[in-house]
């Protein structure tokens, strides 16, 4: 059993409502069907009953059993209006202007539905940018009450892979903090850290990344990566967690031997926090795609319910694993 189906397998038991807004895409609807089929998630599709049956019906997916809720005849739809204008009232949000936004637009509906206790998570990017389907969730979810920032993760899984957790990484952040100072990097180590406990239930060994190995190169951005493991260090000094390293100083063995012989993490980690945005979506990308990987995200990490990003390159299976992931991090 791989990596994704032990997610599913411990969250069916949890029963967890997970919105899709994207319902114009057929790879949405057959991620529907597909968690549907395979009962670990309850799904609710967004959008106009006639409009999503006759394109499932004429791709061939069958939804039978699936909630789908339109919003405009949506019977709480006045509760999430009312909600919404609390919210937005202080940034000048007329009742007038949140009931056309929601009406308008479905992932600020879907979060809506979701902050109200309709559903526990949503999942959407499929079609949309990442900025398009996060702004909402920072706007209307918010962060959570124990993180300082909202940043995202890849889960990597990596086949006939010896490093890591039998091939398991976490990439951070890959998605959503452009150029993090070292004080974020070092709440994205924590965040993923316990990010990593919680979804593969074994020890995180963080590695700070840059193009530097414990002071083999001089650059104001080695400086920030050396900072922000002091400062991760002292804020957490439960955690295994160092750097500055190189990629094969943080996984190889006996590439540590060479470059950090005296480092616990070194050449065994497996949560990568990148210096930047540039460096983690590269690095997630080749590894999914010259590796053969799965790349499980962009998940969030830090927002007080779970709202996840999807590559637009994704596939039905991608997302029926974010999904899962997704349903994972609800609270129980």
């Amino acid at each position: 059993m791989d990596f994704i189906e032990k997610i599913k397998s411990q969250v069916k038991e949890k029963n967890k409502t997970i919105v899709l807004a994207e319902t114009e895409d057929i790879r949405t609807l057959k991620a529907a069907s597909i968690v549907k089929q395979e009962g670990f998630a309850t799904i609710i599709l967004v959008g106009e009953e006639t409009e999503i049956n006759k394109l499932a019906e004429a791709n061939h997916i069958d939804l039978s059993g699936i909630q789908m809720i339109n919003p405009k005849t949506y019977e709480n739809f006045e509760t999430l209006k009312d909600n919404f204008y609390e919210l937005r009232k202080a940034k000048g949000m007329t009742l007038e202007e949140a009931e056309k936004i929601l009406l308008e637009n479905k992932l600020y509906f879907a979060n809506m539905v979701v902050k109200c206790g309709y559903a526990d998570g949503l999942v959407a990017g499929a079609v949309n940018s990442s900025a398009d389907v996060l702004r909402p969730a920072l706007q209307i979810i918010k962060t959570a009450k124990d993180s300082k920032i909202v940043s995202s993760f890849f889960l990597m899984d990596v086949p006939n892979c010896e490093y890591g957790a039998n091939g398991i990484f976490v990439y951070s952040d890959c998605g959503m903090v452009q150029n993090p100072t070292s004080e974020e990097l070092a709440e994205i180590a924590k965040c993923s850290a316990r990010t990593f406990q919680k979804l593969v239930g074994e020890t995180p060994k963080v590695a700070m990344l840059s193009h530097s190995t414990l002071g083999s190169a001089k650059h104001p951005d080695v400086e920030k990566v050396v900072k922000a493991v002091e400062i991760a260090k002292k804020e957490n000094p439960e955690l295994d967690l160092d750097g500055e390293f190189q990629f094969d100083a943080a996984v190889v063995p006996s590439v540590a031997e060479k470059k950090a012989p005296n480092s616990k993490v070194a050449g065994h980690a497996n949560v990568l926090i990148f210096p930047d945005l540039d460096s983690g979506n590269i690095a997630y990308k080749i590894t999914e795609r010259l590796a053969h990987a799965k790349a499980y995200g962009p998940i969030t990490q830090g927002l007080a319910k779970p709202v996840n990003d999807l590559s637009r390159g994704c596939n039905e299976f991608d997302i029926a694993g974010v999904v899962a992931i997704t349903a994972f991090q609800c609270e129980d």
